[in-house]
């Protein structure tokens, strides 16, 4: 059965969703996270695209962007395979990262617009990682709280804050205080409802629910055939990260990326 069409968005705007193939994790630690923020800068710069909000997960990715002189589907192809290359050069693996191609819906108003970064910013708090959406380093929340981001020059603030106020204070105590409203907000309509991640204790119960406490410490010289199928038991597992995984099962983190 053949694509639907991306729906054209007349203001240029796209709330975008990239997340990894099986849920799996996309980003293992900071220096992932910073690489994908500067391959995005590096388009930016290329293709006149402007930023308007992120957030960066563990297995998923949300960006608020404005089409640049290309389509969007095109710079996002050409962000996804300059991060994957990196990502399989750096954990030797090959094969796919991304699950399908990414999700994303238009932004035609302010309103929404405003509905969108506050989703955006809010996605850590509700998925239990943190209390205060500011706490989040990897997403745009600080640099409209006039506080350094990471990279430098890669965030559009002035767009969304003149919205506000022409009055730059104004405008910044006017949009924390939207940013930090308890909402329904449900844009995409994907990643409000996963489920908190597990500890290691809770983790570690599950994990031998799934494959039982022999294999469990045993399972590291099994052959790999076998390995690799308990390995892909404990990877649909929800609520556990394959970082947690590879320390409770006693893996480099390798094995269960690749299985």
């Amino acid at each position: 059965m053949p694509r639907m069409a991306r729906e054209k968005s007349q203001s240029g705007i796209y709330h975008i969703m990239i997340r990894g193939a099986n849920r799996q994790e996309m980003f293992h630690d900071d220096e992932d996270r910073k690489r994908f923020l500067e391959t995005l800068k590096r388009y930016i710069v290329k293709v006149e695209m402007n930023v308007y909000g992120w957030c960066l997960m563990d297995n998923h990715v949300h960006l608020l962007l404005q089409e640049g002189i290309e389509e969007i589907s095109i710079t996002m192809k050409r962000i996804g395979v300059s991060y994957v290359w990196y990502y399989n050069q750096k954990y030797k693996t090959t094969g796919h990262l991304f699950q399908d191609r990414f999700k994303s819906e238009k932004v035609e108003n302010d309103e929404y617009l405003l509905t969108v970064i506050r989703y955006i910013h809010q996605n850590p708090i509700k998925s239990g990682i943190v209390k205060n959406a500011e706490e989040w380093k990897w997403s745009s929340c600080l640099g409209y709280y006039g506080r350094t981001l990471y990279p430098e020059g890669l965030l559009n603030i002035a767009f969304v804050l003149h919205i506000l106020s022409e009055d730059r204070d104004a405008a910044i105590k006017r949009f924390k205080e939207f940013n930090e409203q308890k909402n329904d907000d449900n844009c995409l309509d994907d990643t409000v409802n996963e489920k908190i991640r597990l500890s290691d204790k809770e983790a570690r119960e599950e994990i031998i629910k799934s494959i039982g406490k022999i294999q469990l410490a045993q399972l590291k010289s099994y052959p790999k055939l076998e390995r690799d199928e308990l390995i892909k038991k404990v990877k649909r597992i929800e609520g556990i990260s394959q970082r947690q995984a590879a320390r409770i099962l006693g893996v480099s983190p390798n094995l269960i990326f690749k299985a």
